[in-house]
Parts: C-alpha cells; structure tokens; sequence
C-alpha cells in the first residue's frame, strides 16, 4: 500500500510539472475541456485532453 502512495505523489508531481508544458501545446483548451468558477475557486476537468493523451500513450505502447 506504501509504494501506491509513492506512485501516487510521483504521478501527481509529474502531471503538475507538465501541465504548463502541455497548455503552451494546447492541450487543456480543447473542446470538451471544461473550466468553470465555483466557491471561489476556478476548476478544470480536462475530458478531451485525457482521451487524446490516453490515445497517444495507447498508440506508442502498440508500437513499441
């Protein structure tokens, strides 16, 4: 169980470290990537952007 929360933080550390790497690629602001303000504070669910990188990652394991 201790090393799904390694994999967990590592995950998350690695998604917030390309995040702003993949927004200057336009990822994120496809349609289907909903941003909306709620209680004060903006949130992001990203549907298109998760489908497509999901379909990437899918395609490069096939060929490799």
């Amino acid at each position: 169980m201790f090393r799904w929360f390694i994999v967990i933080f590592l995950a998350l550390v690695l998604i917030s470290w390309i995040s702003p790497l993949l927004g200057r690629l336009g990822i994120g602001r496809l349609p289907g990537d909903f941003r909306f303000r709620l209680f004060g504070r903006e949130w992001f669910i990203p549907l298109t952007s998760t489908v497509l990188i999901s379909l990437l990652i899918g395609l490069i394991g096939r060929l490799v």
